[in-house]
């Protein structure tokens, strides 16, 4: 994988956790740096850690699908795409404001690392190192989801649903990509 593909496979994967995080900020009255870090953190290791679990798995079917391993990459990430720009289409939901627990933000990053798991599966299936990859991954999402948090109580109702949508076509156009190599569509 390139090093451009890399940077925008952790941007698009970090953006459902910008945009949870946008709402984690609206949620609280004026975040400071150390605890948008904390946030960031819970959502960036998380999110490092299941492209690896992915990968495992993906790497244990891949002797079933090696044949037409690229397809399924794309298509996993052509789904995985199309379902966060569904999110980043639907309206916003007005933001409650509630108490912050640590078990509701790691509850709050595992369901937004579930695309990431996917990816992961579908990385088994090409040549990538899924250290580096899940490392820029952990690495962007703590990042966006630190900047999500300090930016959430300003810009919670304006931004979050942007993040969605520019990440799933992200994920579509890596997907394309992949069949392209693969088939040698365009030499």
């Amino acid at each position: 994988m390139t090093p451009v593909a890399l940077l925008f496979l952790a941007v698009s994967m970090s953006a459902d956790a910008f945009a949870a995080s946008i709402s984690k900020g609206a949620e609280l009255s004026k975040p400071r740096f150390r605890h948008a870090l904390g946030i960031g953190l819970v959502f960036g290791i998380i999110e490092a850690m299941t492209p690896v679990l992915g990968w495992v798995a993906g790497k244990a079917s891949q002797q079933y699908v090696e044949a037409w391993d690229h397809w399924v990459a794309f298509t996993l990430l052509f789904i995985i795409g199309l379902h966060m720009m569904h999110e980043g289409l639907k309206k916003e939901e007005k933001v409650a404001h509630r108490k912050q627990t640590l078990w509701l933000l790691i509850l709050t990053a595992t369901a937004t690392s579930l695309d990431a798991m996917a990816v992961g599966a579908s990385l088994a299936f090409i040549d990538v190192n899924i250290i580096t990859t899940s490392l820029a991954i952990g690495l962007a999402t703590t990042v966006m989801a630190s900047m999500g948090t300090l930016l959430g109580h300003k810009l919670g109702k304006y931004v979050g649903h942007w993040a969605e949508l520019v990440g799933g076509v992200v994920l579509i156009g890596i997907g394309v990509m992949v069949v392209v190599e693969h088939t040698g569509i365009i030499h």
